[in-house]
């Protein structure tokens, strides 16, 4: 067991506390490159094997090679936990999303947060925090818009709320 951090050093890489993202607030992630290699084991692991995915010489009605929806959320996903909500986040507790256009082996993705609402809880100093998040393209192409809602704890040194 490895001993507790010193309590006058902050973590490095630890994600925003609720107080720390107002309605309004927007964020941008970084970008990704969906590659022949994310698209094979996502399949692999998810079980989505249809054709469309699977075969390389099939040019169906989206064009070039595309990828699954959920492996695009997944990527952007992957990058609010790693950034937005690490150490902070407590629960993903609804989300609702809508693709809007195909994205392919290849294509650059990157997401937009927006906080839409901030509702503090009674206790415990954690909050409820909606976001809209839209996955562009590297056209600025909105790929995917979906909504989340998440509780996400304070800073340890606020008082119960």
């Amino acid at each position: 067991m490895q001993p507790p951090p010193p309590q006058d050093a902050a973590p490095l890489g630890r994600g925003l506390f609720w107080q720390d993202t107002p309605p309004g607030a927007v964020f941008h992630t970084y970008t990704r490159t969906v590659t022949e290699t994310d698209l094979v084991n996502f399949i692999a692991l998810t079980g989505m094997t249809d054709s469309g995915f699977v075969d390389a010489t099939k040019v169906g009605p989206m064009g070039a090679r595309p990828v699954p929806g959920a492996l695009t959320y997944a990527i952007i996903e992957g990058f609010i936990v790693q950034s937005m909500i690490r150490g902070t986040g407590i629960a993903m507790l609804a989300c609702s999303l809508e693709t809007l256009a195909p994205v392919h082996v290849g294509d650059t993705v990157r997401g937009r947060v927006e906080i839409d609402a901030v509702r503090p809880t009674s206790k415990h100093n954690r909050a409820i925090v909606d976001s809209t998040i839209t996955v562009l393209n590297q056209e600025s192409v909105p790929v995917i818009r979906y909504t989340s809602r998440r509780m996400i704890s304070g800073r340890p040194d606020a008082t119960e709320v």
